[in-house]
């Protein structure tokens, strides 16, 4: 599997947010939240993946960024969608200050 490249948006106390880009473009978005005993995600893939490849994704991610943070865990819950993306919107372009960002 070509390296995984972890774009942080975000962090809370208890939460992460990640673009996951692979051999230079975005592949998917990841939310993690740590719970007291369970770590419980959300992974929206922008393309298809094999079985064999999505489990040896999920066990990446798991190494990366779940055992390796502070926060003990007893499971990893993950729940994992394939979307697309159809626009990005901030405050600003509702404003009317720019416009979407959409990718074909």
């Amino acid at each position: 599997m070509a390296e995984l490249i972890y774009q942080r948006q975000f962090r809370t106390p208890s939460s992460e947010s990640y673009i996951i880009q692979r051999d230079g473009r975005s592949f998917g978005h990841l939310d993690l939240h740590f719970g007291a005993t369970e770590v419980s995600g959300t992974l929206i893939l922008l393309e298809e993946q094999p079985d064999e490849e999505l489990l040896k994704l999920v066990d990446q991610i798991d190494e990366d960024l779940v055992v390796s943070s502070d926060t003990p865990r007893e499971d990893l819950l993950l729940t994992v969608f394939k979307g697309q993306e159809i626009a990005f919107y901030t405050d600003d372009l509702q404003r009317g200050d720019g416009e979407s960002v959409e990718e074909s």
